[in-house]
């Protein structure tokens, strides 16, 4: 029996949304063992190449006939300035030089155009293919573009931190927004103001957003259990998203140093960094973390920073070394488990119905 409205928008059986974790974490088995057990799988594809998109997708297809959705990055317009680039190589290259790293000339930054040329292709790959869900963040899609998503049978879901962007989102016609709090690991996906100065926890957040727009809302940010999902709907929205407690998971495809880190770290030691890729994102607190701190405000933004700290993070993930890697968290790692996706979701559907229980 389906719980409410989202469960029936996205034909799932549980209000249930894993988040979109891009950068390999949403393998092909994570996100079928999700839609199978219930809730809705995504595949993060802010990285992937449309051919790889394309590729995950009829993978998936063979391992569930359950619906699953794709995240986008929305691609926002930036420029690469040489100088800054220099200056962020010359500043990383004593840890390349420790992790045996060098740039070479064949090194690929971003290009705007090549960017929204990918998104473009991406967006055709998910209509041609029938993708029952299309997720954004990082920005609003154009108008058209919802529409045009809308029109091939897809339902769409925009990402907001502060009610000013859930109004923006609201504007665009998508059919579900996302309200992500202060708590939610990896990525922020701010878009009007992207400073920590914009930063909202998810109990304040939620209620201003349900208040303010029509469509219906889902909570983001630090939610592990079923009282995270309760909690979310008597503040007004209509499911959760959960990222980190997806993480962990046997499925997942996250590096086991990355895993290992959140099972043993405590409530207080995530933070905020843009040190990694240009764009505010809580994670793990690591060397690398603290020794740009002195730096961060001056590196290019996201994605030149990314691409900039590419080699790095590969590197000191192939010599399973946690002081470089992006080890992205929320805020409630120690209710993270190590457990599989069908383990996961049942324990949280256990917890509502021990709740409404009580609750009658």
């Amino acid at each position: 029996m389906k719980l409410n409205i989202l469960a029936d928008l996205l034909n799932i059986k549980y209000p249930i949304i894993q988040a979109p974790m891009a950068g390999g974490i949403t393998t092909s088995k994570l996100v079928a063992e999700v839609s199978e057990t219930g809730a809705l799988g995504m595949i993060g594809a802010g990285y992937l190449t449309p051919y790889q998109l394309k590729n995950q997708i009829i993978e998936i297809r063979k391992m569930t006939s359950k619906p699953f959705g794709v995240n986008l990055f929305v691609p926002q317009k930036f420029v690469v300035n040489t100088q800054d680039v220099n200056s962020v190589k010359q500043i990383l290259d004593a840890i390349n030089k420790e992790l045996n790293v060098t740039y070479t000339e064949d090194l690929v930054l971003p290009n705007f155009l090549e960017e929204h040329g990918k998104f473009n292709e991406q967006i055709k790959i998910i209509m041609d293919m029938n993708i029952p869900v299309c997720s954004f963040t990082f920005g609003i899609p154009s108008k058209e573009i919802v529409a045009s998503l809308q029109n091939a049978n897809v339902t769409v879901i925009g990402t907001a931190t502060t009610v000013e962007e859930a109004m923006e989102v609201e504007k665009s016609g998508v059919d579900i927004i996302v309200a992500q709090g202060a708590e939610a690991g990896g990525h922020r996906g701010s878009f009007i103001n992207e400073s920590v100065d914009s930063l909202i926890g998810l109990m304040s957040l939620v209620p201003q957003v349900t208040d303010t727009v029509s469509k219906p809302v889902v909570a983001a940010g630090g939610i592990m259990d079923g009282r995270g999902l309760m909690a979310s709907l008597c503040l007004g929205a209509v499911g959760v998203q959960m990222g980190t407690a997806f993480l962990t998971c046997d499925e997942s495809g996250a590096h086991d140093v990355h895993k290992d880190a959140i099972l043993n770290t405590q409530e207080n030691q995530t933070t905020l960094t843009r040190s990694f890729s240009g764009k505010w994102s809580r994670g793990i607190k690591n060397k690398f973390i603290v020794e740009m701190r002195e730096h961060e405000d001056t590196f290019p933004v996201y994605p030149v920073q990314n691409s900039l700290t590419q080699l790095m993070r590969k590197a000191s993930s192939l010599q399973n070394n946690k002081h470089y890697m992006s080890l992205w968290s929320g805020q409630s790692p120690k209710l993270a488990k190590r457990q599989t996706v069908e383990s996961l979701i049942q324990s949280v559907i256990k917890d509502v119905k021990d709740i409404t229980s009580r609750l009658i």
